[in-house]
């Protein structure tokens, strides 16, 4: 019912942005569309710092002899 009511109001306008406004709002209220979310940024330079710290370690282990062998 609000989406043949939406359409209906598309034919008196004459704008796009209005048009695309109104078929997105037609949208949302019949499928329940959902926006996008909002996400954080996790991997920052302290995570560079401890990869690095890892890399380093790594490289420094591997540079010790194998006693087993």
């Amino acid at each position: 019912m609000k989406i043949s009511n939406r359409f209906a109001a598309l034919e008196n306008l004459n704008d796009s942005d209005d048009i695309k406004k109104n078929t997105k709002t037609s949208a949302k209220e019949s499928v329940c569309l959902y926006g996008l979310k909002q996400y954080t940024l996790w991997f920052n330079e302290e995570c560079c710092r401890f990869l690095d710290q890892r890399k380093q370690v790594k490289m420094q282990w591997l540079q010790i002899p194998n006693q087993a062998m």
